[in-house]
């Protein structure tokens, strides 16, 4: 882990410091400490000679407080750094002067299971630093942690921010700064606003490295100001998760406490964390050439100009100022442009890196970078498993290729039947009848690209019929008529001639009632039962009511003769108490009285029957009479 700190300029000269380690092996680390000092004034360039020896502490234990060793650098190299404008490119331009000093030795440390922290700590900050409560009393703690390693090999090597710090910030001017650092092993790094954090004290503002306590608490800002809204600005102070660019308008001139954490991440996990508190000077000047083009988002998606969605072409806009002449690169091949604002149309989907260059080389050029997205929409589709029948739950699930984009929303409508929303996959029954049924995933990118996707669902309906419930005589053989259905199965198989068969036959030993199930598949694997029950019988009979009631309310409305057991009655008759005859049928099994004569209603009262009919093992005809009463 590497923390760069920065105190005030008027006091402690310190603009900033780099702690970084290497692990050369054999429990063995080189550590470098480079200080960046100002040297603008005599008074600033006295104290840096009080800088060496550089006295450090290293503390263990699993809070990091167990004082393990402490070290005193006295060789160090000494660098001027130039700064990055001239007078040509800023109006009012402030003076500045900044040096660099490093130190390095080897230290040995055993292998232990808490890892070590280095410490250097110096004090104090500047008294009108303007974000910070007793600036003046107030010093800077600058530590390094190094993991854990209990087997002695080498487990993790410091990252490196790759730049100085700034030393121009000009007040209502957009800036940007590259904060972004390299790492040797390969993690990846993220970054983020942090807090900074105090150390030693105005009576020993440089202390031995036993001396030197482990820093807890942060810094106290003063309010508004925090470590996330560290300077005022229009727009604030923000920096890009992934590139490191810190950028802003400042609102506000002063001297600011801004500190930024870059998070180390393998195997999808954080496994140390640098940081850099610098010092920001904020003057009243003005740059003369600022590139810059507007950003489609804020946040991680500031480094976006724009999301085509459905198109290849792309109109630019040039929001720079100071400058005279421009240089478009389009981001693939020699693809470039010197107009104000180009409009380009890319050859493929794609994500392109674009750079505008303003003034390019003469003395004050500045340069921007975005990012654009060229019909990034998703390939969304969907599967379906499951039986297609109603009744029957139906699994969904969206396929999603993309490049460059991830879902933000799903919303699945399924016809007129329902709609659910959040999530990749969803599961729904449509209810009976079947039919043709529409289901729509509709998705929404984190880039803002919408894309739709339907299918038409063939919901087969079956409805399974057994036949009606009756009554035999034992032995007497009987036909099922099942239907409905292209594959078919009766249970339970007792008597049955082919329980496969649509229309098996079945005899019966005894008499008893007797159920038996059709169970009924279509081609779409849907299922039906029904459940048709048969009552046995010893013996043939027929049997009617001593009285009915025609009244049209569905109950006993139609006077016939129940048979059971024979396959035809010859004649029905019946007459009223004149001898009258009133109704008659021959040769018909599916008859009945309505209680009419004439088609008017016949009258209250008795009635008179008589029935032939034929024994199907005999052949005897058969008579019976009786009387019945017609109630209404």
């Amino acid at each position: 882990m590497v923390w760069l700190c920065v105190p005030e300029v008027r006091a402690s000269h310190l603009v900033g410091a780099d702690i970084i380690y290497k692990c050369l092996g054999n429990n063995q680390y080189e550590l470098t400490f480079v200080l960046y000092q100002d040297c603008l004034t005599w008074e600033q360039q006295s104290a840096i000679g009080q800088d060496a020896p550089l006295k450090f502490g290293i503390f263990t234990g699993s809070d990091k407080s167990l004082f393990f060793h402490e070290g005193a650098i006295y060789d160090y190299t000494e660098e001027s750094i130039v700064s990055e404008f001239t007078n040509e490119c800023i109006n009012n331009i402030p003076a500045t002067c900044l040096q660099q000093q490093s130190f390095k030795t080897i230290v040995t440390l055993p292998p232990n299971s808490t890892g070590y922290r280095v410490i250097y700590q110096r004090c104090c900050r500047n008294q009108n630093i303007t974000n910070i409560i007793f600036s003046g009393n107030v010093g800077v703690s600058c530590f390094v942690d190094i993991p854990p390693s209990p087997s002695g090999n080498c487990v993790n090597n410091s990252a490196v921010f790759r730049n100085f710090p700034p030393q121009i910030i000009c007040l209502n001017n957009p800036f940007r700064y590259d904060f972004s650092a390299a790492d040797p092993d390969g993690d990846s790094l993220s970054y983020r606003l942090c807090d900074a954090y105090p150390g030693a004290s105005p009576q020993r503002p440089i202390p031995e490295g036993h001396q030197m306590e482990v820093p807890q608490n942060p810094i106290d800002y003063m309010p508004p100001y925090s470590a996330n809204n560290p300077v005022n600005g229009n727009p604030g102070i923000t920096i890009h998760p992934v590139t490191g660019i810190l950028s802003g308008t400042p609102s506000e001139d002063g001297r600011y406490v801004v500190t930024v954490c870059v998070d180390e991440w393998r195997n999808g996990m954080v496994i140390n964390t640098i940081s850099r508190d610098i010092q920001l000077t904020i003057t009243n000047c003005s740059r003369t050439t600022y590139a810059d083009m507007p950003s489609w988002g804020k946040g991680d998606k500031a480094d976006i100009y724009t999301i085509e969605c459905h198109s290849n072409t792309v109109a630019f806009r040039n929001t720079s100022y100071g400058g005279f002449a421009y240089l478009w690169k389009f981001g693939y091949g020699n693809a470039t442009s010197t107009e104000f604002e180009p409009t380009h149309t890319y050859p493929d989907k794609g994500i392109y890196e674009v750079t505008l260059i303003v003034n390019p080389g003469t003395t004050c050029v500045d340069s921007i970078k975005k990012l654009v997205y060229i019909n990034p929409s998703m390939e969304v589709d969907f599967t379906t498993d499951g039986n297609l029948c109603p009744g029957t739950p139906l699994h969904f699930q969206s396929v999603v290729s993309s490049k460059g984009d991830s879902i933000k929303t799903y919303n699945w409508f399924f016809d007129r039947a329902g709609t659910l929303s959040g999530a990749p996959s969803a599961t729904f029954t449509f209810p009976a009848p079947g039919g043709e049924k529409q289901v729509t995933l509709v998705t929404e990118s984190y880039l803002g690209c919408v894309d739709t996707v339907s299918k038409i669902l063939p919901i087969d309906h079956i409805e399974v019929y057994a036949g009606s419930d009756t009554v035999l005589v034992k032995n007497y053989p009987y036909r099922f008529n099942g239907r409905g259905a292209e594959s078919y199965r009766w249970e339970p198989e007792t008597y049955l001639s082919d329980p496969f068969s649509p229309q098996p036959t079945v005899t019966f030993p005894d008499s008893g009632t007797y159920v038996y199930y059709l169970h009924g598949n279509n081609a779409s694997g849907c299922e039906d039962v029904d459940t048709i029950v048969i009552r046995v019988a010893l013996y043939p009979h027929m049997f009617l009511p001593n009285a009915f009631s025609p009244n049209g309310d569905g109950l006993n409305d139609v006077l016939k003769p129940e048979i059971i057991g024979y396959a035809l009655v010859n004649t029905f008759e019946v007459f009223d108490r004149y001898g009258q005859l009133v109704y008659k049928s021959a040769n018909n099994n599916n008859f009945g009285w309505d209680g009419t004569y004439l088609g008017r209603p016949a009258d209250v009262g008795v009635y008179f029957y008589r029935v032939t009919y034929t024994d199907p093992f005999s052949a005897e005809r058969h008579v019976k009479t009786g009387d019945v009463t017609l109630i209404r």
